[in-house]
């Protein structure tokens, strides 16, 4: 009897260092080591957040930056794709502290962009840090990070891709905090 023909072990062709990873419709141009994320590189997510920076065995791994797509930047150390230490910037300029932190709380209500230039005159209100505050579609909240719809309870970014899906916490925080695409007539209601 004729031995039996072997075919042959088929293996997927060798990855070029800036191949899509398919499954995550992410990106990464960098090193890479037993067929894993490796070394130095540039990791591009879905959401076109933006890592750059170290990475072993696939994972976010030493120091390495996370650039987000409203301007800030998460600078840090990861250990095994934990961050273990940094600090967030915002597209402003402003960092972020944990500890006595001074903007916008319970004393001080001033944006980082009045603390930086002043006030303006009295009459001319500054809505958000962005002056001119941008508009907000009707129905809709402006959550920081983009615009919060709570009839379907997604969020979207201010270029109206899909972020994500708020829970209850974030719902309830973002209808009780965050500024509204409408005008509503608060207090005493004028007769008619």
């Amino acid at each position: 009897m004729a031995p039996l023909a072997r075919s042959p072990v088929r293996t997927a062709p060798p990855r070029s260092p800036s191949a899509p990873l398919r499954r995550s419709r992410s990106n990464y141009v960098g090193g890479r080591a037993r067929g894993r994320l490796e070394g130095s590189g540039c990791y591009m997510l879905p959401t076109m957040s933006q890592y750059k920076g170290e990475m072993k065995d696939g994972m976010f791994h030493g120091k390495g930056a996370l650039h987000f797509p409203n301007g800030g930047k998460y600078d840090g150390v990861w250990d095994r794709g934990i961050a273990k230490e940094g600090k967030y910037t915002f597209a402003d300029g402003l960092e972020f502290k944990e500890k006595n932190w001074h903007y916008c709380d319970g004393y001080d209500r001033r944006f980082y962009t009045e603390i930086c230039s002043g006030l303006k005159p009295a009459g001319i209100s500054q809505l958000t840090n962005l002056d001119p505050p941008r508009s907000i579609p009707e129905g809709c909240y402006d959550c920081g990070d983009g615009f919060y719809n709570p009839d379907t309870r997604a969020i979207t970014d201010y270029k109206l891709r899909f972020l994500r899906n708020a829970d209850d916490d974030e719902h309830e925080w973002i209808v009780r905090t965050c500024r509204k695409g409408w005008d509503e007539i608060i207090g005493r209601k004028p007769k008619r």
